[in-house]
């Protein structure tokens, strides 16, 4: 099996030991004498294989720190019955630092383990046998060269591993912030989609509907008629567009006043203006919190802008009644074949509203009923009822189908 390609700056720790050591041995530098009990092969000869080896081992100081430690554990006990040099211990040092903080977590510990009992016998041994206190040295020796190195590397690791996590949890939470960023864009775009189409759709829809009359009847009554309905809608739908352009444009600005229950009489005469018959029929007492009256008139205005697009002619009724802690929202209109002008529709409007529906937890259906096109939405009252919009059973949809009927425009 071939060997790991050394790091960079362990090919320079182990040049550098290398020639240091040759070094120390060209001066004579030794760190015991010829003389000393524990020395077994004197001169500078024998101390240059473990020297060797243990530079050799540096080259696997990253790589391969467990085999570098073993093999340099062997050279440093060969050492020792040599006259020693100091090079060979530094590099010894650093292969104990090297395997605490490169090695594996299970690795690690043993190391540090070891180094720590061994230190602690290196001091109480010799001290047990000899009874002079200069025997402690030797504990201090061993505790230098292996425990401190050991120590000092798992410091180094904890500190790594600290700092990883701490990057890693950054990354992670940029990605929420930006995944909360990406929803919170996406859902504000819906809501200024449906806010643009409810605002809209009506006043063009009876622009479009109208001018199709003016062109299609040569009466000048009518026509006249049809332009005073075309200005008024013109004007209206230009107002609206300069509001929410406002509110675009400008966000420190205070928005316009958010459509309630009560303006239901206004948009009921402003359908009849259009060339709509409406009844309109509200029970509704008490209060009623602001986002489900947000809904129910959008829903409101929703459909009567749809009735005026394609319902046949007759009564168009709508009806809101309070029942069991919700708001149920009804509206019919004449269904069937319209021979009149009728404007183009493309779904978004039954979109909207079965969003507007889901977004409060509450249910919507639209679809014929015999002769009737009849849209229902209910509306929980209370924040209760409004946590799990997702699971409601009104809100089954596939593709762009909503209960009870396929959307193709705005009415089939």
């Amino acid at each position: 099996m071939a060997l790991p390609r050394p790091h960079r700056f362990d090919v320079y720790l182990a040049v550098g030991g290398l020639l240091g050591g040759l070094l120390l041995m060209g001066l004579g530098l030794a760190t015991r004498p010829s003389d000393d009990p524990i020395t077994v092969l004197d001169g500078n000869w024998p101390v240059l294989p473990p020297l060797v080896v243990m530079a050799g081992c540096e080259l696997l100081r990253r790589s391969a720190p467990r085999v570098a430690l073993l093999t340099g554990t062997a050279a440093i006990c060969a050492d020792l019955v040599t006259q020693g040099n100091l090079a060979t211990v530094l590099m010894f040092t650093d292969l104990v630092y090297a395997a605490v903080l490169y090695g594996p977590l299970a690795s690690a510990r043993r190391v540090q383990w070891i180094t720590g009992l061994l230190t602690v016998a290196a001091t109480l041994v010799p001290f047990a046998v000899w009874r002079v206190p200069e025997a402690l040295l030797i504990g201090v020796v061993v505790g230098v060269v292996a425990y401190g190195p050991a120590a000092t590397g798992w410091i180094v690791r904890n500190h790594r591993d600290a700092a990883e996590a701490a990057r890693l949890r950054a990354e992670q939470t940029a990605l929420l912030a930006e995944m909360d960023r990406s929803q919170a864009v996406t859902a504000e775009r819906a809501r200024m989609a449906r806010e643009l189409h409810d605002m809209v759709a009506n006043h063009l829809s009876a622009i479009a509907i109208h001018s199709t009359a003016a062109l299609s009847i040569d009466d000048p009554s009518t026509s006249r008629e049809a332009l005073s309905v075309i200005r008024e809608n013109s004007v209206e739908g230009l107002a609206e567009m300069r509001r929410l352009i406002g509110i675009l444009r400008d966000g420190d600005e205070e928005p316009s006043a958010v459509p309630t229950l009560d303006g239901l009489g206004a948009l009921v005469d402003t359908a009849r203006a259009n060339g709509l018959d409406v009844t309109l029929d509200a029970d509704h007492e008490g209060e009623v919190p602001a986002p489900v009256e947000l809904a129910a008139y959008r829903i409101v205005q929703e459909s009567l802008t749809n009735a005026l697009k394609h319902a046949c002619p007759g009564r168009v009724t709508v009806r809101l009644t309070r029942l069991d802690g919700a708001l149920d929202v009804r509206v019919t209109s004449p269904y069937g074949h319209r021979d009149g002008p009728r404007a183009p529709g493309s779904g978004a409007g039954l979109v909207g509203m079965r969003e507007r529906a889901a977004l409060l937890g509450g249910t919507f259906e639209a679809g014929p009923e015999g002769t009737l096109w009849a849209v229902r939405a209910r509306l929980p009252l209370t924040e209760g009822d409004r946590t799990e919009p997702n699971r409601t059973e009104g809100n089954r949809t596939q593709g762009n189908r909503v209960e009870g009927t396929r959307v193709e425009g705005d009415r089939p």
